[in-house]
């Protein structure tokens, strides 16, 4: 197969017409006859031109304003990695005239959310790509966004009654089924198994609901429904007097509980309240490779984390982005991103230096 670039020069000598009559014809405007667009467009197809829009976009002015809506790390330490992604992408394609603004929102306040949502909306950015959290207050500013046709892309949340442009994530339930089938594995006698969701609205929460189906639904489906005895537990860690009560109710009322899944980063604190019990017994699963998880991995208290990979969630929103918007690229609806399983004998291979 030849691999000659094909240029509007080329198209325009086998057709037998300028090259502004090509370029009218890419680009749909000026007055040309049909029979001359239909060849022109014909011959486009024979030779499979594909236009350059690295090089156009790197000899044009213009400067496309991108909104990044993000979850305040020093509220939750996991969106530091998806922030660093954002920035990592944003280095590598500054040159094709992007300018990334960045909010940041209170993931624990929703009304954090609601205002950084209408700033964004009051400033009509080229693009948007957000952390839709929270799945009621979020629909309007989707509808208002659709309306404006600002183009937005979601990651880490997917939500899946309203289509962005592209949502970058995993699969929040096939990570649900994933957790299953880990605890099947280590725990294979009759017990008991807690899903505990840390600081969290459930109800507004659609990624959480889903792990939780995918969890429950692997021991269904595997016929393992009698064999494991599923209970489920919201816990806010605010009032950590009330959390540790919490559990050790749990705990006190199913002395066969060998194993713990928490739905969110926040692992680490049941990890915490294990080790002061001096509780060893209990596997513990859970997401994500914030320092707090990594450190009770090695310490042998966690058991697996899984890696929901928010760097790669805000690189490749970034990336999907201007591959819309400079690039006139078609992008994938939804681009899942591989379930990393974390032991201890591996994390340093998922750990970036930085």
């Amino acid at each position: 197969m030849s691999s000659k670039i094909v240029r509007i020069k080329d198209i325009a000598e086998k057709a037998g017409v300028s090259t502004g009559t090509v370029d009218r014809v890419l680009h749909d405007r000026g007055r040309i006859s049909q029979d001359v667009k239909e060849k022109v467009l014909r011959i486009i197809k024979e030779m499979n031109y594909e236009p350059n829009y690295s090089a156009r976009a790197l000899g044009s002015n213009k400067i496309y304003h991108i909104v990044a809506l993000v979850p305040n790390h020093t509220n939750d330490s996991y969106w530091y990695e998806a922030v660093m992604g954002i920035e990592k992408a944003e280095r590598e394609l500054k040159q094709y005239g992007i300018n990334v603004s960045r909010y940041k929102f209170d993931p624990h306040n929703v009304a954090t959310f609601i205002e950084k949502a209408q700033e964004i909306t009051d400033s009509a950015p080229d693009g948007i790509i957000l952390a839709p959290l929270f799945y009621k207050e979020t629909l309007p500013f989707f509808d208002k966004w659709s309306t404006m046709k600002i183009p937005f892309i979601i990651f880490n949340t997917q939500i899946s009654e309203y289509s962005p442009l592209s949502y970058i994530g995993q699969d929040s339930y096939q990570s649900g089924l994933l957790a299953g089938r880990l605890f099947s594995q280590i725990n294979p006698d009759p017990c008991s198994i807690l899903i505990a969701h840390i600081d969290e609205d459930i109800g507004n929460a659609t990624h959480l609901i889903k792990k939780e189906q995918g969890f429950r639904n692997y021991f269904s489906h595997n016929n393992l429904a009698d064999k494991y005895t599923l209970h489920r537990i919201e816990l806010q860690r605010k009032n950590y007097s009330l959390f540790q009560k919490q559990i050790d109710s749990v705990i006190e009322n199913n002395p066969d509980l060998q194993g713990i899944y928490v739905t969110t980063s926040k692992g680490y604190a049941i990890a915490t309240y294990l080790e002061q019990r001096h509780i060893k017994s209990i596997n513990l699963i859970c997401y994500d490779l914030v320092p707090k998880n990594i450190h009770f991995l090695n310490k042998g208290i966690i058991s697996f984390l899984i890696n929901q990979n928010p760097r790669g969630q805000g690189y490749w929103s970034l990336h999907h982005m201007v591959d819309y918007l400079v690039f006139k690229k078609k992008v994938s609806l939804i681009k899942y991103l591989p379930l990393d399983v974390i032991v201890k004998e591996n994390i340093n291979y998922f750990i970036h230096e930085d």
